[in-house]
């Protein structure tokens, strides 16, 4: 894949997120009093493409914010960590997507309270698939399903992988998992698929409908992958958890780096799980993203 303009383009998600630290949730009608606010961009695939333009690849998103002051600085964050977001829309008139997220270190819980965007979403039309033919992978959340579905008929038929970080089983899922090449859903997914806590059921019903690679997240319990037929486990890495926002993006874009450097299966999984466990140490859903000189001597070599 010589002479690629991206290394990841991504289409999906981002917004802005307030965190704080809590000591418990409280009830109603009292004050709680949180410290260590922190300000941090968000959204599950634009985190994933700060991570891997952290670790030094040509990373470029395709998104939409609103004119507010939210929309400028989800656009600062991302191009202070070196993310191109020539591709990401403003839309005028509207508000950017804003979360605020209250974090219990004590028990690994969080509580996020968000507001939704009111731009329009991303439209298929919008795509611009000659730089989705020009990169070497495309990652989505199927956040924007129309413009997801059309980046991935662009991508395969262009022969660029297609990894897809499935959150929740919303309509279109399916299909997008149909055109995908790797589909790594969470635990919640899975169970809204399968309906019980199944999830080498969900691997099966999953490769099913074609992707080579199909993997669930479990948190704390780690991951089930399937591939050519067959299942492996891979341990969460322990740490003590701060907040657990952030996890599961960083893990896509750890598992696209390392497809994008050649590993095996069991080591992109096991890199994933490591970066996901460092991003639980701090507060925020970046604030943990390790950097290169960060990485276990088996994950070190260079490009």
């Amino acid at each position: 894949m010589e002479g690629k303009r991206w290394d990841v383009i991504g289409v999906g998600q981002c917004s802005l997120d307030y965190l704080g630290r809590i000591e418990a949730y409280p009830p109603p009608d009292v004050k709680c009093e949180f410290r260590d606010l922190t300000i941090q961009g968000g959204g599950p695939t634009a985190t994933a493409l700060v991570a891997l333009a952290r670790w030094g690849l040509r990373a470029v998103l395709c998104g939409v914010v609103g004119d507010d002051a939210f929309g400028d600085e989800i656009l600062a964050s991302l191009c202070r960590e070196g993310v191109d977001t020539r591709h990401v829309l403003v839309r005028e008139g509207r508000t950017s997507q804003f979360a605020f997220i209250v974090a219990e270190p004590e028990n690994g819980r969080r509580t996020i309270f968000w507001q939704r965007p009111t731009g329009e979403p991303l439209r298929p039309e919008e795509v611009p698939l000659d730089e989705v033919r020009a990169a070497r992978v495309l990652l989505t959340d199927g956040l924007f399903m129309d413009a997801a579905l059309r980046a991935a008929e662009a991508a395969r038929k262009a022969s660029v992988p297609v990894v897809v970080d499935a959150g929740s089983l919303r309509d279109g899922m399916l299909e997008l998992a149909r055109r995908s090449d790797h589909f790594i859903a969470s635990e919640t997914f899975a169970r809204s698929l399968v309906g019980e806590s199944n999830p080498e059921e969900a691997c099966r019903k999953l490769a099913e409908l074609g992707p080579q690679v199909v993997g669930v997240t479990l948190g704390p319990r780690g991951s089930v992958f399937h591939a050519d037929g067959l299942f492996f486990r891979e341990p969460a890495f322990p740490v003590e958890a701060v907040d657990t926002t952030g996890c599961g993006d960083v893990f896509h874009g750890a598992y696209v780096y390392g497809l994008l450097r050649g590993w095996p299966l069991e080591r992109r999984v096991r890199f994933a799980s490591w970066a996901a466990a460092r991003v639980a140490t701090r507060l925020g859903g970046r604030a943990g993203i390790p950097w290169p000189s960060q990485f276990p001597q088996e994950f070190a070599a260079s490009f």
